[in-house]
């Protein structure tokens, strides 16, 4: 047999199927959740995962103050912005952001997981982080998944 029985398929625009996904981040480690988030949201559990093509799930993350930081993390973790003016310069630890917007730390988190590119930003926007156990995306029928069952 000199031809091969099978083809390599490429995934494109057209071809893929996304869901809605929600995920619980009530008792998850900050990073490990994020990593698997990030590996949802680009479609890597897929077995038509094409790497320049946005071929991974929509991801709601419900519970995003009730996400854990092992360590001195909380107060060791520094995140610093620049506002682009002389003097500008701000510095917070992950405990004030997760005090006062606990949504921010978990994008952020996610956001440093993903490509730094035009599709990174594209999927970035398949994201949603919500505080509490309620969001407003119920029409969409989100199917629920346990982090736990992935790898």
């Amino acid at each position: 047999m000199d031809t091969l029985s099978y083809k390599t398929v490429s995934a494109n625009s057209a071809t893929v199927k996304k869901e809605w996904v929600v995920v619980d981040a009530e008792g998850q480690v900050l990073g490990r959740l994020a990593s698997k988030v990030a590996k949802i949201i680009r479609g890597k559990h897929k077995v038509n995962f094409t790497p320049h093509v946005d071929c991974g799930d929509n991801v709601i993350v419900i519970n995003a103050e009730k996400v854990l930081l092992t360590g001195n993390k909380i107060n060791g973790k520094e995140y610093v912005r620049h506002s682009g003016y002389p003097g500008g310069q701000t510095i917070q630890t992950a405990g004030e952001i997760l005090q006062k917007y606990p949504e921010r730390l978990v994008e952020k988190a996610v956001k440093g997981m993903l490509p730094k590119n035009r599709l990174g930003s594209a999927l970035f926007r398949n994201l949603k982080v919500v505080v509490g156990p309620t969001h407003q995306h119920e029409a969409q029928q989100p199917r629920i998944i346990d982090l736990n069952s992935i790898k």
